[in-house]
């Protein structure tokens, strides 16, 4: 049946997982939320998204032949199939929103558990609707994410205390991100897979190098513990108007420096690498090219998200 509600329910269930949504998600949690909450969910996020790309280029399922599948979004058919990141995404986001804000934050436990459930549910089926994945890719991705965040989710605090308060952090953190980035890919052929993990690394690094600046300088602290849990301050159309307005400048800003570094990474690494870059998009695709650019690219992102929009809001008297 062709339902344009079930098209545009679906299709708002896909974009749950891709890079616009956490462009405006990860940013609103963190500089109108919970700053401490905003990290904690990038450090699961980034290893959920990891661990689940490389998963996908070691079993390498093709995506559901076409027909009988009807594909209603092609932008992934490149990539494999099995697990589906979607899946993961979906499951690990909400639900760990849900353990680590629940009891740090006051709200009803029954509020968060239907909003886990039906984030995971939309983004779930929006994969099979859209005809990107078999029911099992979908099953597999949501138990990977439960088991990841089972481990995961006992060391975050570790993980992000070692981020802020260790002093060769940075150091350490951006040769893992790279090499992780490096060694996790032997692709046959090229696909969308290598760029979006290095992507995730690189925001990932950005984001925890950010925080241990803001620590180092003593800025944005996280709220000391006997003054929890937190409580939603009542919405006055100021304080809605403060956060529309720090998301919108600060996405800008976001937007602005992927731009700024996209244009100036390529250019360098084929310059770096002798790759002739007459043809961008063909050699965006070379390994030399692709991992550079999009780490460098993002790892700035996750900076300016943490460490240089925070400032300007300070500037600007948005903080």
């Amino acid at each position: 049946t062709r339902s344009r509600f079930l098209y545009y329910l679906f299709s708002l269930g896909t974009e749950l997982g891709n890079e616009l949504f956490y462009i405006l998600f990860f940013p609103f949690c963190i500089w109108n939320l919970d700053a401490w909450l905003g990290r904690r969910l990038i450090i699961i996020w980034v290893w959920v998204m990891y661990l689940g790309q490389c998963t996908k280029d070691v079993i390498r399922w093709p995506r559901p032949a076409s027909p009988p599948v009807v594909k209603l979004e092609v932008f992934y058919n490149s990539e494999y199939s099995m697990p589906s990141t979607h899946a993961m995404s979906g499951t690990a986001i909400p639900l760990a929103l849900l353990l680590l804000s629940y009891g740090r934050w006051q709200y009803p436990l029954m509020f968060g558990l239907i909003l886990a459930f039906c984030w995971c549910s939309l983004v779930c089926c929006s994969r099979i609707y859209m005809g990107m994945h078999s029911i099992l890719d979908v099953i597999a991705g949501f138990l990977y994410a439960i088991l990841i965040l089972v481990v995961f989710h006992p060391v975050v605090d570790l993980i992000d205390n070692f981020n802020l308060t260790y002093k060769y952090a940075p150091l350490i953190i951006i040769s893992l991100h790279l090499a992780l980035g490096i060694f996790s890919f032997t692709l046959d052929t090229w696909s969308t897979s290598r760029g979006d993990t290095a992507q995730i690394l690189g925001c990932g690094a950005g984001v925890a190098c950010g925080s241990h600046v803001n620590y180092i300088m003593g800025l944005k602290l996280d709220p000391p513990p006997d003054t929890l849990p937190l409580s939603l301050s009542s919405l006055t159309v100021t304080v809605f108007g403060k956060a529309i307005l720090r998301l919108l400048i600060g996405v800008i800003v976001l937007l602005l420096t992927k731009v700024a570094m996209k244009k100036a990474t390529i250019p360098l690494a084929c310059k770096i690498f002798r790759i002739p870059h007459d043809d961008v998009r063909k050699a965006r695709q070379r390994m030399e090219v692709e991992l550079p650019y999009r780490y460098i690219t993002y790892g700035t992102v996750g900076f300016s998200l943490m460490f240089i929009v925070p400032c300007l809001f300070h500037f600007i008297g948005l903080s």
